[in-house]
């Protein structure tokens, strides 16, 4: 069996959150990826080079086709035709049962470029980040060029989509730090193991309204003090940054 035209036609249009949300499925592209996300998401779809079919008989999907790399060439978002696509289906996400009581998670306000928050989907997971919460006018974390850049920790991280301004007045109590240039040095003031760390758009940083709910200001600081640099950083560098300044305190 082949990859037909309305199966490539279907692939295709996962490339839109209209249909992603109409179909509830995303696109995942290479046997890394697809293979980590069968771990976690229930599989539509396969469509992969007999080879890899062969050598991997334990793959399960509702529908498997064996296809050539002319027929995954066409159904691709990637420039290269990758040895495996996968269909999955989005796994449901209930903020409500999450304490977020003893963790640290990330607040994300308006970002809007794929592979930014693919990267820090993929920062949050290496720095043992479980959750993250976004604002609903982020990216959407399906969008196939966000899946590819999270490099399989879309299948481990949790996102949920919320309005975040809410979330954190509900959660004042806790420790909610954000980056600004008059805060305080992150190097030298003292960082706790659980609360919220909100980064902002890459335009705007962060809205005048979230500020205000944020109790604790993050300064990162430019080296040497007082060089003539970039005026800011790109936010998955910072949320790199301002992540392994909080796991190394609390490995200290």
């Amino acid at each position: 069996m082949s990859l037909s035209k309305n199966k490539i036609k279907y692939i295709r249009s996962l490339n839109e959150k209209k249909f992603r949300n109409e179909h509830n499925t995303f696109v995942a592209e290479g046997t890394k990826l697809v293979f980590d996300l069968l771990r976690t998401c229930r599989c539509q779809l396969i469509a992969a080079l007999p080879s890899i079919l062969s050598s991997h008989p334990e793959l399960k999907a509702e529908e498997i086709i064996a296809a050539d790399e002319n027929e995954l060439k066409k159904a691709t978002f990637l420039k290269t035709a990758p040895q495996i696509i996968g269909v999955f289906y989005r796994p449901s996400q209930e903020i409500e049962k999450i304490d977020f009581s003893n963790q640290l998670c990330l607040v994300l306000e308006g970002i809007q470029d794929p592979g930014n928050m693919g990267t820090i989907i993929r920062i949050a997971d290496w720095f043992g980040i479980e959750h993250i919460i976004s604002s609903y006018d982020s990216v959407d974390i399906f969008n196939p060029k966000t899946v590819q850049a999270t490099m399989g920790a879309i299948a481990r991280i949790k996102v949920f989509y919320t309005d975040i301004k809410d979330l954190l007045r509900q959660q004042s109590h806790s420790p909610i730090y954000g980056t600004f240039l008059e805060g305080e040095d992150i190097y030298s003031t003292s960082l706790s193991n659980n609360g919220f760390i909100v980064m902002g758009s890459e335009g705007r940083g962060i809205s005048r309204e979230t500020e205000k709910l944020i109790n604790k200001k993050l300064f990162i600081p430019n080296f040497p003090e007082g060089r003539a640099t970039s005026e800011s950083l790109n936010v998955a560098t910072a949320t790199a940054i301002t992540c392994a300044e909080f796991r190394r305190r609390s490995r200290s």
